[in-house]
């Protein structure tokens, strides 16, 4: 599908930008991990606008964990995840701490790596969908700033190296 070419859209955007590089989205609270904002350039010759979601290496590993981690889980204790019975509330804290074994198992295994990666998503109703991970500890604006200029320049490099982080979350 052809990347949206909204003028409208475009005017109305760049009217909220104003002297501004980007603009967060509204509806997604920025985090110091991961910012929801957006910003134009030109694609094929048109002007166009960027849906950006940018984060961490370290909350994207985390997010891949707790997938990897649910998987496991679900395998284990699939009649729960299909009855309601009486024992519910135990099962579920049975699961939980099923849960933060398996995270432990595959942080002490480095089981999960994730590398810097860009998606690109021409199918947006917005314009061109972006969905960034990059190896940097804070999702600042001179982050978002060095990303834009060189997405727009046609020269931003990912680094192919493989990571793993620590689980950030307290089990106890």
């Amino acid at each position: 599908m052809e990347i949206s070419k909204d003028k409208v859209l475009i005017a109305r955007i760049r009217q909220k930008l104003g002297n501004d590089l980007f603009i967060i989205d509204e509806e997604d609270e920025p985090t110091d991990e991961c910012v929801h904002f957006y910003f134009l350039t030109m694609q094929e010759g048109q002007e166009v606008i960027c849906d950006c979601v940018l984060y961490t290496l370290r909350l994207h590993h985390e997010s891949e964990m707790h997938e990897a981690a649910e998987a496991r889980a679900a395998e284990k204790f699939e009649q729960y995840l299909t009855s309601k019975d009486a024992d519910a509330a135990m099962r579920e804290e049975e699961i939980g701490m099923m849960m933060a074994e398996i995270l432990l198992e595959l942080e002490e295994e480095e089981a999960i790596k994730v590398q810097e990666h860009l998606e690109l998503d021409t199918d947006n109703p917005v314009g061109l969908g972006i969905d960034a991970g990059l190896n940097v500890p804070v999702i600042s604006n001179d982050v978002m700033a060095r990303f834009i200029a060189s997405f727009r320049a046609g020269t931003l490099k990912l680094d192919p190296t493989l990571y793993s982080f620590q689980v950030s979350t307290d089990f106890e």
